[in-house]
């Protein structure tokens, strides 16, 4: 009876709560835009295969410029959306990761290695799998290890009670893993030619920033102030410009020297970092992501391309349908089975295998990767039909998979698993 009415007891499980409520706010937010990202698809599809479709592809090619000094930044629209946007995209994923790292999913060892695991599983095996079947074009090779978190969730969410909260957790944590394993990819095998004298500035900046962190400095807008220039000088240096977004989220503080976790839990205001977040997280899922998804889902259903380009093509669907589902079900079993990491109690082996499918939905991620890897915009069509074909695939076994395996969890039972943790 002591230890329940403790103030350390009763402190712990208001933060269990507070977790709680978070992960079903987070959740709610990537269904509503993953049914968004739906529907803004497939009007993109039909335009681009519509009387419209000339419009369309010339408005995404029109040039807008802007000078900073002696130097013009002149880019098409479509680049626009693609360098910049998916910056603030990226920053918004950085401060998701940084916040999982300090106190959420990723915050002790036990409880981050067996999301960190299946996701690692979930990236090298599509991988390979593309590879093998692709030795001429091995650029392709990061376009099946990335996953859509917003449509996968869609999906869990449109099941309802029918799934656990303990498995869309481990779906939600699996995908900003993975999210951070594109960014890392992205970063070393989607760069084109450096420019030493950008990157140094890059250099520069960032130690700005991290001087900003070192002393602690809570107010926003000076990082996102120096966050423009760092920008500037990453896309002048040749390095893809998201980098700068995650970059940026890495060095907004969670919070001030004197406020505890307790405090930043029960009062986000007490954190820069959620503040960002939190300012930012639905102009990301209900602007960025959609527009994202207009400019480069618009695909010409020319099959004739896919028959050309038929290998880049089945590597792309083997390494989102069959290698995703396996990548991350033999990484965690044996993980297991070694003991290196212990799988969530209220989630089955047959509900993970469901997962690994839905994780082969690439879609935007997918895409975004492709544009990166081919600049052939033949090839990137018939990429993109590939991606459509094995999301869709991959969507659908896997519903079946967990309206066959997939069994309800009461709150008492998510929360006494978090207890655990």
């Amino acid at each position: 009876m002591a230890k329940i009415l403790s103030t350390s007891y009763l402190r712990k499980i208001v933060n269990i709560k507070n977790q709680y409520k978070f992960i079903r706010s987070f959740i709610s937010t990537a269904t509503l835009s993953g049914i968004q990202l739906f529907l803004v698809t497939v009007l993109a599809v039909y335009i681009a295969n519509s009387m419209f479709a000339p419009q369309y592809f010339e408005l995404l090619k029109t040039h807008f410029s802007f000078s900073f000094g002696t130097h013009t930044f002149s880019m098409s629209l479509q680049h626009w959306i693609n360098d910049v946007l998916m910056a603030l995209f990226f920053l918004v994923v950085g401060l998701e990761i940084k916040r999982d790292m300090l106190v959420g999913e990723l915050s002790s060892p036990k409880k981050a290695s067996f999301p960190i695991i299946a996701a690692l599983g979930g990236m090298i095996i599509p991988a390979i799998l593309y590879l093998s079947v692709n030795q001429s074009h091995p650029t392709g090779f990061g376009i099946p290890m990335a996953t859509d978190i917003a449509f996968a969730l869609g999906i869990l969410m449109l099941l309802g009670k029918r799934v656990s909260l303990s498995l869309k957790v481990f779906l939600v944590t699996l995908a900003v893993v993975d999210d951070l394993g594109a960014i890392v990819v992205v970063a070393i095998f989607y760069t084109s030619e450096l420019h030493y004298d950008f990157l140094l500035y890059s250099v520069l900046t960032y130690f700005i920033l991290m001087i900003f962190n070192y002393f602690n400095l809570v107010r926003v807008m000076p990082y996102l102030f120096i966050g423009i220039f760092l920008w500037i000088f990453i896309h002048s240096s040749g390095i893809h410009s998201t980098i700068a977004g995650i970059l940026l989220a890495f060095v907004i503080p969670l919070k001030a020297k004197n406020t505890t976790v307790e405090e930043i839990e029960e009062h986000n205001s007490k954190s820069p970092l959620l503040r960002v977040e939190h300012a930012l997280h639905n102009f990301s899922a209900f602007i960025i992501m959609p527009v994202f998804a207009f400019a480069n889902a618009g695909v010409e259903l020319d099959f004739a391309s896919v028959i050309e380009n038929k290998t880049i093509v089945l590597g792309v669907f083997l390494g989102l349908l069959i290698g995703k589902p396996i990548g991350i079900l033999a990484s965690t079993y044996l993980a297991t089975k070694f003991k290196i990491s212990e799988k969530p109690a209220n989630v089955t082996w047959s509900e993970i295998l469901a997962v690994g499918f839905l994780a082969g939905i690439g879609f935007t991620m997918s895409i975004f990767i492709s544009v990166l890897a081919f600049d052939d915009p033949h090839i990137v069509s018939a990429v993109k039909i590939g991606i459509f074909a094995s999301s869709i695939s991959a969507a659908v076994i896997g519903v079946i998979f967990l309206l066959i395996v997939g069994k309800k969890e009461t709150q008492k039972e998510f929360l006494e698993g978090l207890n655990d943790k």
